[in-house]
């Protein structure tokens, strides 16, 4: 290895335990849509990119800073597909 990184690999948690957290997460993903607040001057950091994250499902809460989100669901690659011919 290279001395010019430092890790304290004795810190980091088990590669199971990481691996649950983001299957847990995965599992609670929230589907959401992307609402565009307009300009705001001096939004700071809690809206830096003027936009905003809604559930998907209005009867949903918004998501949380560390909650995992997604757009679209992912497409069924187990299942055929007749239209692309798989």
């Amino acid at each position: 290895g290279s001395c010019t990184v430092k890790t304290c690999w004795m810190r980091l948690p088990n590669f199971r335990v990481v691996g649950d957290n983001l299957k847990d997460r995965f599992d609670g993903a929230s589907r959401v849509m992307i609402s565009n607040t307009g300009s705001i001057r001096g939004a700071g950091k809690k809206n830096r990119y003027n936009f905003q994250l809604k559930p998907y499902n209005p009867d949903h809460k918004p998501p949380g800073p560390k909650d995992l989100v997604y757009l679209e669901p992912s497409p069924g690659f187990c299942e055929k597909n007749p239209r692309l011919g798989i």
